[in-house]
């Protein structure tokens, strides 16, 4: 008898221990800066969700996303990180501008002068320097090519849009920042050195990757892919073929978990969508749960953080009275589902073909 319930109880640990590997939250409890945390990220994106409401201004998946990147990757606020954060926007939006408006024509010189930016973002995060300042343009110059491809799109205004729903990130962190301040002081992350030869292979692996994600999306013109093309990009910031794997995992999860969340507001909303009174619960609810599993996974940009971007997107980009969620949420799902696999493939052959040479092979500590 005891031997029966030493087998089942070894079988449910190593249940436990196969979904705590696929959804990692019961080996990390809520500490007492967490729940605080969760409080600055979905209050910071709701409000900045709510000031572009008020004041009828479009984009507002930049106003909803980009507090949720800068108070969602960096849980302390400081004078250095607000820098890099704004740093980041004007530098995106003369960038953006500036290729659209000269080299839009010209495809081939296009996709060099992207694969140069997103060379020298990708350097610095292998670097360690300015971390931030690096995913966020990428997050940001992805999302903008996105849009800046089509003729529809007023290129002012889209620009514009950036770089106020950035000072207005920064300045949302600063005010929940103050708001719920941390109760414990945070332990500085460690810092790892790294050879020349890991940084020459993931600087590649992510730029070639980063590059071939834009090149495919302008190719097939997938105008509602967004969530997709943010999806290859997010999922490249550890920059190696076991990281970009896991965290490609994590992220199909935050997205069906999102998606989820979506047909549910759709739901309970139904023809009531443009109520703000009414949106604004929902919204501040779904990012609530989504920072819970961010701030417990204690792992970047893991389940939690793509549950969040994913309600960030559909509230603020496709939550209209005239648009279906649904039709939305269900086409979010399959397109990143297929977009993870092939971005996964295209890192896995990269990193073969890198490994090939002693200049660029991975080597790990």
């Amino acid at each position: 008898m005891s031997t029966e319930n030493g087998v089942q109880a070894s079988r449910r640990r190593g249940v436990r221990v196969r979904w705590s590997r696929m959804f990692p939250l019961a080996d990390h409890p809520l500490g007492r800066n967490d729940l605080r945390q969760c409080l600055r990220i979905a209050t910071a994106a709701t409000l900045g969700f709510t000031i572009c409401k008020l004041f009828d201004w479009n984009y507002g998946v930049f106003f909803t996303v980009y507090p949720v990147l800068l108070v969602g990757l960096v849980p302390v606020f400081n004078a250095h990180v607000a820098r890099q954060f704004v740093a980041a926007a004007m530098i995106n939006s003369v960038e953006v501008g500036l290729i659209a408006g000269f080299f839009s024509h010209l495809p081939l010189v296009m996709t060099l002068v992207v694969f140069a930016l997103f060379f020298i973002r990708f350097r610095l995060m292998s670097r360690g320097l300015l971390f931030l300042f690096g995913a966020s343009s990428l997050v940001s110059l992805n999302v903008m090519f996105h849009f800046a491809s089509y003729e529809t799109t007023d290129l002012h205004d889209m620009l514009t849009s950036n770089v106020v729903a950035s000072s207005l990130a920064v300045v949302l962190a600063a005010f929940v920042t103050y708001l719920f301040p941390d109760v414990e002081p945070r332990k500085p992350p460690p810092r790892g050195s790294k050879s020349v030869n890991r940084i020459r292979h993931e600087t590649l692996i992510g730029t070639i990757a980063a590059t071939l994600s834009f090149v495919v999306f302008q190719v097939l013109d997938l105008e509602d892919s967004l969530s997709a093309q943010v999806a290859s990009i997010l999922i490249l910031f550890p920059m190696h073929y076991r990281g970009v794997i896991i965290a490609a995992r994590w992220r199909a999860m935050g997205i069906v978990l999102g998606c989820c969340f979506g047909l549910v507001v759709q739901l309970v909303l139904y023809d009531f969508s443009d109520q703000l009174l009414l949106v604004l619960p929902l919204l501040w609810v779904c990012l609530m749960i989504g920072a819970r599993m961010h701030v417990t996974e204690k792992v970047g940009s893991g389940v939690g953080f793509g549950t969040m971007t994913t309600v960030g997107i559909l509230f603020g980009q496709y939550l209209e009275p005239n648009q279906d969620l649904v039709y939305s949420d269900f086409y979010r799902i399959v397109s990143v589902c297929v977009s993870l696999v092939v971005t996964v493939t295209v890192v896995f052959i990269l990193h073969l073909l890198l490994n090939r040479f002693p200049s660029t092979r991975l080597e790990i500590d």
